[in-house]
């Protein structure tokens, strides 16, 4: 639920609750002369005689199409007292239709679907799926029949069933720090009762209770029209095509009343206001807020760059005065949350430990007070403008998902009625200066904000009663009447048939790869793509945690973070500041079995954009005081960390799995511990460098608009040089652990905790093992997709969770198996006895895996292939995993094989990879409500751990 949208996507977003809401706009002033933008779309549109808008975009650089379905109906549309029910709809509307009785899910995965989703914000509701070109016709099928035949599906069974989805979705997203309570509670007190964006997008727990089965067919009879819909069409189509499918389709769905737009409604704030919110967190932190210009205003735009430069990037104000200056937060950040009818400006800064937060108020508001009286300079302002351009390029790569061509195309169609809107807002982007900036800060950011500070408490925030809004009457409101000036016109669609069959399925193609050698011995691997002017570089070394054994846990992560915090002549902001500048993107980091340096560069940036990257792999600074400030937030992390439910767990995990000692035995964070990372002094770091980023070892991969012939003097002249030095350590083998005798339960406490989460894991043969495809495989019955065995039980069937799925990762040694649920607290026994149930069942046969599962599992690995290399970062991340594992150029191929020729033999005797009396289970959640039920389940020997992984008495 989120706001992906034109440029601003790229603009750093906070990490916000899905319950975000926004405010309204006075007439802001237009910018002249703002140039065109470059930036293209094509696109073709037309509307069916129904009103339904659709769009159309050709791509032909992967053979699939990215359908994607707005209705321009959100919360901001219900009634108070009947909050959440677009939400709620969002998901009902997944439950089947008339025409075809079952998950909507289902016919998607038989035909290789990715990228499927639905999200729900204030202003609007959309689904999206990338399916293969020749399963078009079934994806406008099944969008076409929820929108025109939904209703007949929908009954009470239903109802309830999403509804416990629902409000499991709304516990989880409560059950974390800092948690969507939090966030409601500023929105409460921003935008007064009765304002479309007073209330959350989930809704409030008493009005999703009180959601009668005549209440939601009433809220889907009254808007859910095509006239309030938009189609965009993406990738490989033609508007020919287009246009006969969606009238065929579509073009027979009645119109509903037209949902009116809705003026802009900022409230005007007299006084600024403030609350203190007790929350179980380590560390306090400061909210504060505005309701300012809404979304596709000038101001709008103009307070994204502002937000940018004060606190939206690593160079900005914010950091530089109190991440890095006064270092008095961990994090210090400014953000523009722009919607429908109102926009929320928000500035945000975690405390350090032992630091008055009424210091951190002080500085953040003397920065506020010093960027709104002189204005961002003329490099800050262009910083932030080629960090904005960039990224939309980089998003516009996809076709679809969040942030594609197809999302911006229905977005800009449905708030401002022209699909190229973007293009106006780059123009308006380009042509700002600072005074605009300025001005837009001062009209919009004085009095009547409100903060909310969050106070260490050993209450939970989510214990603060939600607001209850007066229900209305006791009888829906009266179903308005169509929209009499659209039409439908016949169509030729039985639906009477059911869902079109898929026949054909387009050929799987993996780019080609050239080869080349650095005079030093690195091997470079390039993969040329044209499409986008971005090349992706990744410069991968073996060795990552494996590398720390015998050393102090959290080594290799904490150093190869401390890569891009200062190398060559740049110091940490001067290197953050320098990347904006050429609109690069550097990471770097480790993981279980290497260790990585990334880029991201604009091709005709990428010389300048390379000096970057090799003086991060080679001259990093490690300057005693950045290690102490990094050091500083990374131990206020790992805090962070066990105070986070699924993170306290991930943490204890690997050290019950792998035993102490062993290479994996590290939080699965990659953070290390407290100890071990504040005993961290700068020689470890420089050994570590200087020991493990071996160049002869080293493998660069790169994807994007470059030739071999290009980049290659382009790497010799910056890395060629490079050497490893004689004695350069060799890795150890990461060795074998053997499973435990009997099953082991060990639980964690949060007191206070609304939901449960729970993980059984197990060790399994490592990657390189010839079984892995078909255990991988296997897994995907049990818990690896949505219409898997543990996530129809515990979600779909007793509606106690938002989710539950298994996963393994890969690795060179035993791999971590995992299944996984955040379940309500008062069925976390229950849970857990169905968790052993089906994992007991698959793993010894007595539930035999169907030929319905292998064909679905079949499909869903292989016809999703030909599509599943659209851009570039995909096909870097495969060749990556291709030469990390040893694997042959066309191991994808020889993967859609093995898959092709999977049968429910195979699929059974992977299975029985997993031992039911091996497991280890832990549990996340308040043990006063819990650990009675859970030992009386007679899983295991318990213990109670604390959240450092020791046992507690």
């Amino acid at each position: 639920m989120s706001q992906t949208r034109r440029p601003r996507a790229a603009l750093l977003a906070l990490a916000l609750t899905a319950a975000l809401g926004g405010g309204m706009s006075t007439a802001a002033p237009v910018l002249a002369d703002a140039p065109p933008s470059p930036v293209e779309i094509p696109y073709s549109s037309f509307t069916l005689p129904n009103g339904l808008r659709v769009v159309v975009h050709t791509d032909r650089k992967a053979p699939i199409v990215a359908v994607n379905v707005w209705y321009h109906v959100g919360s901001k549309n219900e009634q108070p007292g009947r909050t959440g029910f677009a939400h709620l709809f969002e998901h009902l509307m997944f439950q089947g239709s008339e025409n075809h009785k079952g998950e909507f899910f289902e016919p998607f995965e038989l035909v290789g679907a990715t990228e499927q989703n639905g999200t729900t914000n204030q202003d609007r509701t959309n689904y999206f799926e990338n399916v293969p070109t020749t399963a078009l016709d079934m994806a406008l099928w099944m969008e076409s029949d929820r929108m025109g035949h939904l209703l007949g599906a929908i009954d009470q069974k239903q109802l309830d069933e999403q509804r416990g989805v629902v409000q499991n979705e709304k516990r989880q997203g409560e059950n974390q720090p800092y948690g969507r309570r939090i966030t409601g509670r500023m929105f409460e007190a921003l935008y007064p009762a009765g304002h479309p964006y007073s209330w959350q997008t989930i809704g409030s727990m008493a009005d999703l209770d009180a959601a009668t089965l005549e209440d939601v067919k009433t809220w889907f009879r009254s808007w859910y029209g095509p006239n309030n819909a938009v189609l965009v069409l993406a990738g490989d189509i033609d508007e020919k095509t287009a246009r006969e499918k969606a009238l065929k389709y579509f073009g027979d769905i009645p119109a509903t009343a037209t949902l009116p737009d809705m003026a802009p409604n900022i409230p005007k704030r007299s006084a600024d206001t403030r609350e203190t919110v007790p929350d179980r967190v380590p560390q306090v932190r400061i909210y504060r807020a505005w309701p300012v210009a809404q979304m596709g205003s000038t101001d709008a735009t103009l307070l994204d760059l502002f937000a940018q430069v004060l606190g939206g990037s690593a160079s900005s104000r914010f950091d530089e005065r109190l991440v890095h200056g006064e270092q008095v937060a961990d994090q210090a950040g400014a953000n523009n949350w722009s919607s429908e009818i109102a926009g929320t400006f928000f500035l945000t800064a975690t405390v350090k430990q032992d630091v008055d937060p009424a210091k951190v108020e002080q500085l953040m508001d003397a920065e506020l007070k010093r960027l709104i009286d002189q204005g961002p300079s003329a490099k800050e302002l262009e910083r932030a403008k080629v960090s904005a351009r960039a990224g939309f390029v980089r998003g516009i790569e996809r076709v679809g998902g969040m942030g594609g061509k197809s999302d911006v195309l229905a977005s800009c169609t449905i708030y401002e009625g022209s699909p190229d809107c973007y293009k106006r807002e780059l123009a308006t982007i380009e042509a700002a200066t600072p005074a605009q900036v300025q001005a837009a800060a001062k009209r919009w950011l004085g009095v009547g904000s409100h903060t909310v500070v969050v106070q260490p408490s050993d209450t939970p925030a989510s214990a603060i009663p939600e607001r209850q809004i007066a229900a209305p009457a006791t009888k829906p409101a009266a179903i308005p009447k169509p929209d009499p000036r659209f039409k439908t016109v016949k169509s030729s669609v039985d639906r009477s048939q059911g869902v079109p069959r898929t026949q054909e399925f387009p050929a799987l193609k993996f780019p080609s790869l050239e080869r080349a050698t650095l005079s030093n011995g690195m091997d470079v691997v390039l993969v040329e793509r044209h499409q986008t002017p971005v090349v992706q570089l990744s410069v991968e070394f073996p060795g990552g945690y494996s590398a720390d054994v015998g050393k102090k846990l959290g080594t290799a992560s904490f150093t190869m973070s401390m890569l891009d915090q200062g190398a060559g002549k740049y110091d940490t902001l001067a290197l953050a500041a320098r990347q904006e500048d050429l609109g690069a993107e550097l990471s770097a980091g480790a993981g279980l079995d290497s260790a990585t340096v990334g880029l991201s560069a604009l091709a005709d940036k990428l010389p300048e954009s390379l000096d970057l990257l090799a003086d991060v792999l080679r001259r990093p600074k490690f300057d005693q005081a950045e290690i102490d400030r990094v050091r500083a937030t990374w131990l206020a992390g790992i805090k962070q960390e066990k105070a986070r439910p699924q993170t306290a767990a991930l943490r204890i995990m690997p050290p019950l799995l792998y035993g102490q000692g062993h290479a994996y035995a590290i939080p699965f964070t990659g953070s290390g511990t407290e100890s071990s990372i504040a005993s961290l002094k700068r020689e470890d770091l420089v050994a570590f460098h200087d020991q493990w980023l071996q160049p002869d070892k080293a493998r660069i991969v790169v994807v994007g608009d470059t030739t071999l012939k290009q980049i290659l003097p382009l790497l010799e002249a910056r890395l060629g040089d490079w050497k490893t030095p004689a004695n350069a350590p060799r890795l150890p083998a990461v060795s074998t652990v053997q499973r435990p005798g009997k099953p082991r339960v060990f639980l964690i406490d949060q007191p206070g905790a609304i939901q449960s989460n729970l993980y059984v894991g197990q060790l399994i043969p490592p990657t390189g093992d010839a079984g892995t495809v078909d255990f991988d495989f296997a897994n995907g019955v049990l818990g690896g997709e949505f219409s898997s065995r543990l996530n129809m039980n515990l979600r779909e069937d007793k509606h106690w969770a938002y989710g539950a799925y298994s996963r393994a990762s890969n690795t060179l040694g035993q791999r971590p198996w995992f299944a996984s649920a955040a379940v309500q607290s008062d069925k976390t026994a229950e849970s857990l006895a169905e968790l052993r149930k089906d994992i007991a069942a698959f793993a010894d046969g007595s539930a035999p895996v169907t030929a319905t599962e292998v064909g679905k599992i079949r499909a869903t690995n292989t016809l999703s292939l030909p599509g599943a290399y659209e851009t570039g970062e995909a096909v870097l991340s495969q060749v990556l995993s291709n030469l990390r594992f040893g694997r042959p150029d066309d191991y994808v191929l020889q993967y859609k094989a093995r898959n092709d020729a999977m049968t429910a033999q195979d699929v059974a005797k992977a299975a029985s990879t997993i031992d039911p009396g091996a497991l280890t289970y832990v549990v996340v959640g308040d043990l006063s409500k819990i650990a009675a039920p859970i030992r009386a389940l007679g899983l295991g020997e318990v213990t109670v751990l604390d959240a450092d992984g020791k046992p507690v008495k």
